[in-house]
């Protein structure tokens, strides 16, 4: 099992969420990633600006190539449909306004130690990263954690 995190915009998240987390798809620089997706793997979403961590999904289907265009490049190559598709389900959603600081997890996060302490943003450059279970855990634990303060409130 691989552990994936998608980096992308509030606004590319809310397109995913309004197809009720049914597939994500990848800019078409990342085809050598969405390759060794494979069902069974899990994702987790980074939201710039707001600097987030808002779900997490497991995938379903094997990559796929799709045309119609659903989130949208704000990156140096406009246009870019995000064609390396694949199929998810959500394990656990929250709203960008409930999204978990990633500030507040860095300190547990081995992905960040890569970069000086100053610098943790940089982890989140691209769209497509590769983690290890454990960081994957550490997010996936505060995210269910907020699910659940939502729905208990």
């Amino acid at each position: 099992m691989t552990y994936w995190m998608i980096v992308t915009s509030p606004e590319n998240y809310e397109r995913t969420r309004t197809l009720r987390f049914t597939q994500q798809g990848v800019k078409s620089r990342h085809r050598r990633k969405a390759e060794r997706m494979a069902p069974g793997d899990r994702v987790c979403w980074y939201l710039t600006g707001i600097q987030s961590f808002a779900a997490t999904a497991t995938i379903t289907s094997p990559y796929f190539e799709g045309a119609e265009p659903i989130w949208v490049s704000r990156s140096s190559r406009p246009g870019d449909t995000y064609p390396w598709r694949f199929k998810i389900k959500k394990d656990h959603a929250v709203g960008p306004d409930r999204a978990i600081a990633a500030e507040s997890l860095i300190a547990k996060l081995a992905h960040v130690k890569r970069w000086p302490t100053q610098h943790w943003r940089l982890a989140f450059q691209g769209n497509v990263h590769e983690l290890d279970a454990k960081d994957f855990a550490v997010i996936e634990a505060a995210i269910a954690a907020a699910e659940t303060r939502r729905s208990a409130a």
